[in-house]
């Protein structure tokens, strides 16, 4: 009997139990965010999100991927980052021993703060990572609230 050869991928068991758990809680509690990650996502990069004086600033590791292969949203105070890395094809006398980077789409959400300038949002990408910078708006109501009794 012959063995057919799989390639390994180290995330897919992990995403197939997620798949799993999350199918558990989205007949509790559906989400239309989770329901839409996981029917066109297969990988999550990296994010990192800082704030300064004047910015939100996010930080996604995308090595690898062109900036036409990403797209940037803001709906509804959610900024919606997705995109694709394509897999190298196999070339005649190319043997894998190892793939261990993941490929195909990803998607990522991340709940704005109010008090964001949306039509201010730049985005630039430089040795792999995308930046986005989000200003705040000048007319955050940032309000100090005085605790009677």
């Amino acid at each position: 009997m012959k063995k057919e050869i799989q390639k390994m991928n180290p995330m897919s068991d992990l995403f197939d139990l997620r798949r799993e758990i999350d199918s558990i809680f989205d007949s509790r509690f559906p989400s239309s965010i989770f329901e839409r990650y996981l029917k066109d996502s297969s990988w999550m990069p990296a994010l990192d999100i800082e704030e300064t004086e004047k910015d939100f600033i996010a930080k996604i590791e995308l090595p690898g991927i062109k900036k036409e292969d990403i797209s940037l949203k803001v709906e509804n105070n959610i900024l919606t980052i997705q995109g694709e890395r394509k897999s190298e094809s196999e070339e005649n006398g190319k043997t894998y021993h190892r793939i261990e980077r993941s490929y195909g789409k990803f998607y990522r959400s991340i709940s704005l703060p109010k008090h964001i300038d949306e039509e201010g949002i730049k985005a630039s990408c430089e040795d792999g990572v995308l930046r986005i910078v989000m200003p705040k708006s000048k007319n955050s109501n940032k309000k100090t609230i005085q605790i009677d009794g």
